[in-house]
């Protein structure tokens, strides 16, 4: 008999996407929950605060008889709504420079496709996003990493390492600010120091600013729209399920004032046919909502984020980075591996009853073998759920037998 390769292998590229670092652990927090543990969710960013009652009103006043496809680059006015918003930080910006997507996450990948080749690589800065990886997988790019530590905030690293890592093919640098995972919020120098390298080097800027609106201490974040000299190149990647906590209604957009880029893109939006039309119609109330909605949302986050990071800092060992935005942060932990002490937790540990789940810095890096004591944790439960959860960890790691003596 002859050998022949078989006909039914999955793809190359599906072999090589990487599993979620944020929804791995699942079967075991659900056997943990069988087993009578209540278990807290830090380890994904799903807000408890409450959707806006104005989304869900928007949707039942429009009393559609049917639920028919819209504009595949999204309806008109809601691309006006949000050019509204973008218009404030960067004056200019409107309806024809965006495209509706299919949550951040299709953005990310229209980005992707529109602007790389297979081979063409990606800079960017690690720990990052961890699905930026399989996009760049399904687009047949690489993602270069330059590596930021904690022991420095998370800070940018040097522009000359940054500029020594393009090659050839590097067509893109990707960054998210605020970060998620790491909180970092990228300072006015941070930036220039990004925009003269852009410009220098004729690559495009992808900019995931979906928690802009979550920056603390009297801090604000600058949208890569305002910076000067670059604006063919910069494609800004947003979503409502962060700001609104609305997750569920997988509605973002893709902003650039590159009209072949955004022509190209509205080609794969073609493909897909068109974004959710209930999001739209409660999105576009959403984005009409007073700028005091974002004031006490962002206070409210202000409060957990003071928590927990002094509970945090009470811990024995642990190293807390200073966290300036989103609704993350990524400490060291005094452990031997965090994919084995976050699995621990949920299959071993409780502590009356309790436990908490957490999201393994490993599957955040790019460069194997980085974030082995580093975890990531979201701040989005209410403070009385978070004080119990840092009580959980605090507890499990004086008894974790992977515990180092220090961290």
């Amino acid at each position: 008999m002859i050998d022949t390769p078989s006909r039914l292998n999955i793809s190359q590229r599906a072999a090589q996407l990487p599993a979620s670092p944020i929804r791995k652990l699942v079967p075991f927090q659900e056997q943990a929950v069988a087993r009578g543990i209540r278990v807290f969710h830090l380890n994904i960013g799903q807000p408890d605060i409450p959707t806006p009652p104005v989304f869900f009103e928007a949707i039942e006043k429009a009393q559609l008889k049917v639920l028919d496809y819209t504009h595949s680059a999204g309806t008109r006015s809601f691309r006006e709504k949000l050019a509204a918003y973008y218009s404030r930080l960067a004056p200019g910006i409107t309806a024809d420079d965006v495209l509706t997507t299919t949550s951040g996450s299709e953005a990310i990948r229209f980005a992707m496709m529109t602007c790389l080749d297979p081979g063409d690589e990606v800079l960017v800065i690690e720990p990052t996003y961890a699905n930026y990886k399989s996009f760049a997988i399904e687009a047949g790019a690489t993602l270069k990493a330059l590596t930021s530590r904690v022991e420095d905030d998370f800070a940018l690293p040097p522009v000359a390492d940054l500029a020594a890592a393009i090659g050839p093919r590097t067509r893109a640098l990707l960054l998210c600010n605020p970060s998620n995972p790491t909180g970092k919020l990228y300072s006015p120098d941070e930036l220039e120091a990004i925009r003269q390298l852009v410009l220098q080097h004729g690559l495009y800027l992808f900019s995931d600013e979906a928690y802009g609106e979550f920056v603390y201490d009297g801090l604000s974040y600058t949208s890569a729209l305002a910076l000067h000299g670059i604006e063919e190149q910069v494609l800004v990647i947003d979503t409502l399920s962060k700001r609104y906590s609305a997750c569920g209604s997988r509605v973002g957009a893709l902003i650039t004032r590159n009209r072949t880029v955004w022509n190209a893109a509205l080609k794969f939006a073609q493909a897909r046919l068109s974004p959710p039309t209930l999001g739209q119609i409660g999105g576009e109330a959403l984005l009409q909502l007073p700028e005091s909605y974002y004031a006490e949302v962002r206070d409210e986050y202000a409060r957990r984020r003071d928590f927990v990071l002094e509970a945090l800092r009470c811990m024995p060992g642990v190293l807390v980075p200073q966290v300036s935005g989103a609704f993350y942060v990524m400490p060291r932990l005094p452990i031997d591996n965090s994919d084995r002490f976050c699995q621990w937790l949920l299959e071993s540990f409780d502590h009356h009853g309790q436990t908490v789940m957490l999201a393994p810095a490993t599957g955040f890096y790019i460069t194997e073998g980085l974030g082995q004591q580093e975890v990531r944790l979201a701040y989005v439960l209410e403070i009385d759920d978070l004080a119990r959860a840092m009580e959980c960890l605090s507890s499990a790691l004086e008894v974790y037998p992977g515990r180092m003596a220090t961290a």
